[in-house]
Order: C-alpha cells, then structure tokens, then sequence
C-alpha cells in the first residue's frame, strides 16, 4: 500500500493546481474530516488532511470528490463528500488517473490498492473496471470539463 509520506511533496503540488490545500496531520493525532475514520484522509472545505501512515489511494479519493463535486457542495464541504454514483464513478477515474502524475508511481500501483482496500466493482477488480466498465464514468469527466478528450487533467474543478 502506498502511503502519504511516500509522496508528500509531489501531492501536495499536484493538488494545489486544483486550489486543494494538502495538511499533514502529526502522528498522534486524529485526521479532521475522515469520513471513514483513520489513517483515512480527511476533507473540509479546500483543505485536505493526511497523516504519514494515510493511504495515498484515499487522500487521492477524497481530492477527487473535491474536483468532481459542484460548486455549492464544494462551499459547504465538511467531511461527507456526497455525490450520486455518476460522480462516484467519476471519482474513482479520476484517482487512476493523476496517480501516474506523481513520481514513479503507475496505474498497476493505484489499481492494487483499490483493490486491497476494498473498493467494490461489477468486474471484480479495479483494473477491469478501468479498462471494460468505466466508458460512463470517463464520459462523465470529460462532459464536467476534468478531463480532455486524450484523458488528461484539465486541471479545474468542476465549474457548474
């Protein structure tokens, strides 16, 4: 499992493109935010809260709902993202792809966690999904201006 303090630096860039503010939360202390309690990640408002041993899948996760989430939800963001399962999916997307946007790290890398952790999908893994179910949720990202045609990052939030 990869874990925040593997790639601390390079998140924190990476999402500061989309306005996201990374805070590292010492070791002793409890994560504000975590919707499903530690080491998971922690969001509220623009700020997105990590410890060391948190898993970079779910500071990715919770970023992405971030991204994906409309601008009134995004104002009154504390803890519970929300979202339909259009934008879940979309979620899900989005994490598989700005994992290769950070040093050395790969799609393989990202799937295997998904995996490990638990994430549920029809194909039975996160790497069928990606790569035989996951047409709506691309359509999705590309139709909310978060991807581009090429799937890559537009980086913007959601605007509308």
């Amino acid at each position: 499992m990869i874990l925040c303090r593997d790639v601390l630096s390079p998140l924190s860039r990476l999402l500061q493109r989309f306005g996201l503010q990374l805070v590292q939360v010492a070791a002793e202390e409890s994560i504000p935010g975590s919707f499903w309690g530690e080491p998971e990640a922690g969001l509220i408002g623009d700020r997105l809260y990590v410890r060391a041993d948190t898993p970079l899948h779910s500071a990715l996760h919770e970023a992405c709902h971030y991204i994906c989430m409309d601008p009134r939800r995004r104002q009154a963001l504390d803890t519970d993202a929300g979202g339909d399962y259009a934008e879940e999916n979309g979620v899900c997307y989005l994490q598989v792809v700005l994992t290769e946007y950070l040093p050395g790290l790969t799609r393989q890398q990202a799937f295997a966690d998904m995996d490990a952790w638990g994430y549920s999908f029809r194909l039975g893994s996160a790497a069928a999904w990606f790569q035989h179910d996951a047409e709506d949720a691309l359509a999705w990202l590309i139709q909310h201006g978060i991807l581009n045609d090429q799937q890559q990052p537009r980086w913007q939030v959601r605007r509308r």
